[in-house]
């Protein structure tokens, strides 16, 4: 069955009825159709972050995830026919276990990757960059496969604040894991 288009918006009661197989995100209540298979390289890069982060977080209390992973923003305290913001990031990482159910997380994630793909890099870098500054994600971060390259940005006082682009060259500090340190080259080689 296909996803019905009878509605003008959308609730994450209304997806989770909808038949496994086709992946869409719910933004402000619109569906946004997720696009085909990411290519070779992007899952590449993504497994090698999601290997990396979780063998460093494997004593700690946060746990990696990696898609698909339904991450429910803005979701505190409401019924799943309130929930209008369903998202399955590349890779998220939670340190609140609270946050966690069957269902995966209610609530914001510490730490979202996303991997660009020509076809995402707008919902990317602006409607996402957005959804998950007002869900209060303290990092965000934008893995662009072309250019080697990672853009983070941290939560201030409620607002992104740009830390800079890393290249396969450095090491970036994850000081919301505690201190942990990410070698580049291996993600990129």
């Amino acid at each position: 069955m296909a996803i019905p288009n009878e509605k003008e918006k959308y609730s994450y009661a209304d997806y989770l009825t909808w038949e496994e197989g086709e992946r869409v995100e719910i933004i402000d209540g619109d569906i946004i159709s997720m696009s085909p298979a990411p290519s070779r390289r992007h899952q590449e890069i993504l497994g090698e972050l999601f290997i990396a982060l979780s063998v460093c977080l494997r004593d700690k209390a946060c746990k990696a995830f990696i898609a698909p992973f339904d991450v429910r923003l803005l979701a505190e305290d409401k019924r799943d026919d309130e929930v209008d913001q369903v998202v399955q990031p590349d890779l998220s990482i939670v340190c609140d276990q609270h946050k966690l159910d069957d269902k995966g997380c209610n609530g914001a994630p510490d730490i979202i990757v996303e991997v660009l793909s020509p076809s995402t890099v707008k919902l990317d870098r602006w409607t996402k960059y957005l959804l998950y500054e007002k869900a209060g994600v303290k990092e965000y971060w934008l893995v662009d496969p072309a250019n080697k390259s990672v853009e983070i940005h941290r939560l201030v006082a409620g607002l992104y604040k740009f830390q800079g682009v890393f290249t396969k060259e450095d090491t970036i500090d994850v000081e919301l894991l505690s201190g942990l340190k990410l070698d580049l080259e291996p993600i990129f080689a």
